[in-house]
């Protein structure tokens, strides 16, 4: 359980030659902000990066998405790791609603004045 205390989940989608997963990995909080993921995948010690709450996808094919609480991928076959926060969204009712209510949030932050 101290391990926990220690790291930070973040959603991401990472990209293999043949699949497309979305999960969450957790990071150490003691890393720099934008270095999370790199030090992450970096890690020399590490050959796998563990993924919880994991949907695979097969890249261009229409069969359902897999999903496992728990997975592990082997360093080398990942492609491209990225938070999921920075995803571009895929044409659908909800993500469309999802980018409206964020930009709102985002105008209305922008209007505030500081104390």
């Amino acid at each position: 359980m101290a391990k926990e205390l220690d790291t930070v989940p973040i959603e991401v989608i990472i990209l293999t030659a043949d699949h497309e997963i979305k999960g969450t990995v957790h990071v150490s909080k003691y890393t720099k902000t934008n270095r999370e993921l790199t030090d992450l995948l970096n890690d020399k010690e590490k050959r796998f990066l563990a993924v919880t709450n994991a949907e695979i996808m097969l890249r261009n094919s229409s069969q359902p998405v897999k999903r496992y609480n728990f997975l592990e991928i082997h360093i080398d076959c990942i492609l491209m790791v990225h938070p999921s926060s920075q995803v571009v969204f895929r044409e659908s009712g909800k993500a469309q609603e999802d980018i409206a209510r964020f930009r709102e949030l985002r105008n209305k932050l922008n209007q505030t004045k500081p104390f």
